[in-house]
């Protein structure tokens, strides 16, 4: 479980390592516009990815 759980958190790592990597301007842009948001927004938004997130989850448990 715990090398599971690190295998999670490496690729996390990757995943959130492209996109500076691939366009540095236009996620400085992104980040302007985060920063111009309603924090009630960003949680919204925040909460949905974690549902989306749990119920990714469920479905690859069920498929394997």
């Amino acid at each position: 479980m715990l090398v599971d759980f690190l295998h999670a958190l490496a690729l996390v790592l990757v995943i959130e390592g492209v996109m500076p990597f691939i366009a540095p301007v236009r996620l400085r842009a992104i980040c302007v516009r985060l920063l111009q948001l309603d924090d009630r927004l960003l949680r919204v938004a925040g909460l949905l990815s974690m549902i989306l997130g749990l119920l990714a989850l469920q479905v690859i448990r069920w498929l394997t």
